[in-house]
């Protein structure tokens, strides 16, 4: 970021300049620490780090959603009801073989049977297990680490949109200012 901070409405950081996105390392540790929960709510954590979709998105997959044939998941966007917009994400194998290992014989029931809240606790027990504290100890964290892992590995912001299900490609483009593990390669070099 070098410099004075002037942080938007949609940043990557508070007005503070703190970030709102796990680093990679932390998201290694998440995806650590997820996989040592019992396997349902292992899946719940690696569906949303694995995918960036919100909570509420996780929550209404069905067996019907996951393509075992294009190794996709099929996620309704929640924010576009009216739309009725559906984001097509490839995951790893290990992911779909696991999700269809845990969903219930019908194919339009919910891989998982618990709430939101229940949701939003276990991804806050991960990240306090994990000891990955501040803003971006969250869901919306593990969205953004998404949006920035894309962007940092030179993914077309159109694809990182389209996963993400932004309306408009300013909101997706605050993941291509992130620049923290570029810069401190670069000043590494000064010292």
């Amino acid at each position: 970021m070098g410099g004075v901070m002037k942080p938007s409405a949609e940043s990557a950081y508070d007005h503070e300049g703190r970030r709102k996105y796990l680093s990679r390392a932390e998201g290694r540790k998440f995806v650590q620490h997820a996989t040592s929960l019992p396997k349902a709510r292992a899946l719940f954590c690696l569906t949303i780090y694995y995918t960036g979709c919100r909570i509420s998105e996780a929550l209404a997959l069905r067996r019907q959603d996951v393509d075992p044939e294009a190794k996709t998941v099929l996620i309704r966007s929640l924010k576009k009801r009216a739309k009725r917009e559906i984001r097509r994400l490839p995951i790893p194998v290990f992911l779909v073989d696991g999700l269809l290992s845990v969903a219930p014989p019908e194919a339009d029931k919910s891989l998982w049977a618990f709430s939101r809240t229940t949701g939003w606790r276990i991804i806050k027990t991960v990240m306090k297990t994990a000891h990955i504290a501040g803003i971006h100890a969250t869901a919306k964290g593990l969205r953004h680490g998404f949006g920035v892992r894309g962007a940092m590995m030179q993914i077309p912001l159109s694809l990182i949109q389209g996963w993400m299900g932004h309306a408009d490609a300013s909101t997706t483009a605050i993941y291509l200012a992130v620049k923290d593990e570029e810069e401190r390669a670069l000043i590494e070099k000064t010292w």
